[in-house]
């Protein structure tokens, strides 16, 4: 079998390619790709060659952890059926090029165990998933934030997750344009805001120069956590830390748990994929999707749509 697939071949350098799969076995599935998403943060950093050492990395390479499709076949030992439509969080199926993460193709070959049924009715927004067990895994580490410092799309997301778990967060952010959209929560201009003491902070912006402003804020004994993914080294002045006791805590990636977690949230109706997914382009588009992914500050999820691949 074959897929079309996205294909960095080095950094700034972007095809669509038809790849080799490997022979599926009984305990995998095969599956259509309906839509992927675009990740603003590893995947921008592979793109401009700026991601860290990382398992996997070398180029060629297939991104992309956020896909939703149809299982096209299904092995004896899947624990599937087919026609059932899947969460997948990337793929390790193709034999000439490297997978970090795979899952920006119209076909995968991956194991049962790794993919996560989901309703119809969630449809392309089930690309949002892993990003919201990303968010659960973070608050599951500690207490509920009261301030989150990024209202992108993982902000929106650990927002109203904390508004679902019982929380009240406010949200910094520096962008006029990305300070919309909010519902139950408020959105500030940190260079405006009150001079507030927050006890728990999360950080999912991504700089790597804003520790020192966040003790400053932090009451004592407070935790700031890093939920974002960073690619120069964290650095932070020692005093201000020592005598606010402060705690740092780095929020790993999600479990296949978390994942069900937020899976069953959304499926109760507590937390609201809703008004995330701003663009879409098809495959064919793919360079202009990835530029407007990561330089247009409109774009909160950009997503592929494959239908048209199959």
């Amino acid at each position: 079998m074959d897929s079309i697939a996205i294909v960095l071949e080095k950094p700034r350098q972007l095809a669509l390619s038809h790849l080799r799969l490997r022979a599926p076995s009984d305990e995998d599935v095969v599956v259509d790709v309906e839509w992927s998403g675009i990740s603003t943060g590893t995947e921008r950093l592979l793109w401009s060659g700026r991601m860290p050492p990382f398992p996997g990395m070398g180029y060629p390479l297939v991104p992309g952890y956020e896909t939703v499709g149809r299982v096209a076949a299904a092995g004896s030992a899947s624990g599937h059926e087919t026609g059932v439509r899947v969460f997948v969080p990337g793929a390790r199926c193709f034999s000439d090029v490297n997978a970090l993460f795979g899952g920006a193709a119209s076909r995968l070959v991956v194991p049962g165990n790794r993919v996560v049924e989901i309703g119809d009715e969630i449809g392309e927004q089930g690309i949002l998933l892993a990003l919201a067990a990303t968010a659960y895994h973070a608050i599951k580490g500690g207490s509920l934030p009261d301030l989150i410092v990024g209202h992108g799309v993982l902000g929106r997301l650990l927002a109203r997750l904390t508004l679902a778990l019982g929380g009240n967060p406010i949200v910094w952010e520096t962008n006029p344009d990305r300070r919309t959209g909010s519902s139950g929560y408020q959105v500030e201009d940190p260079s405006s805001e009150p001079a507030r003491r927050y006890s728990s902070v999360y950080d999912v912006s991504g700089s790597c120069s804003i520790i020192d402003k966040l003790i400053e804020r932090l009451a004592p004994r407070g935790e700031i956590v890093l939920a974002g993914f960073y690619a120069d080294p964290i650095s932070f002045a020692f005093p201000g830390a020592f005598m606010k006791e402060a705690r740092l805590r780095v929020a790993a990636e999600w479990q296949p748990d978390d994942l069900v977690a937020v899976k069953g949230l959304v499926e109760t109706g507590r937390l609201s994929l809703a008004s995330l997914i701003t663009h879409r382009h098809q495959p064919e588009h793919a360079q202009a999707a990835y530029l407007t992914a990561f330089e247009d500050p409109a774009c909160l999820k950009m997503i592929l749509d494959w239908r048209t691949c199959q």
